[in-house]
């Protein structure tokens, strides 16, 4: 797995904290959010059946736009909330996988709800 810093570290034991308590079903599936230095991904989960079920990004298009990384995650919220309406998801229970409820993340969730979801 290669050596970790003590950020990465702290960031996997919350996670694991909060997964324990999280699950996906079919009537609520799990919205799962990853941040990377550079881009931001959200993937809508169903732990039942372990499938993906809609999924959004930053990568491409958004990523080329000349805009702040912030507003590049509202930008996938608002992407992930068309595509799951879309797909009959009105609801889902927020992932934030370890992060802190802040900044890119917190953003990608206000767009996400503004765009119709419920969480």
């Amino acid at each position: 797995m290669g050596t970790k810093n003590r950020k990465e570290f702290r960031r996997l034991r919350i996670k694991h904290r909060i997964r324990r308590n999280l699950k996906g079903t079919a009537e609520r599936p799990r919205l799962s959010v990853f941040r990377s230095n550079a881009q931001i991904y959200a993937q809508i989960v169903n732990d039942d059946l372990g499938t993906t079920l809609v999924s959004a990004s930053s990568m491409g298009a958004i990523s080329e736009q000349k805009i702040t990384k912030t507003e590049q995650a509202k930008l996938v919220g608002q992407e992930l909330a068309s595509r799951a309406l879309a797909a009959g998801i009105t609801t889902v229970v927020f992932d934030r996988n370890g992060y802190l409820y802040h900044g890119r993340v917190k953003s990608l969730a206000d767009a996400a709800r503004e765009g119709g979801l419920k969480f």
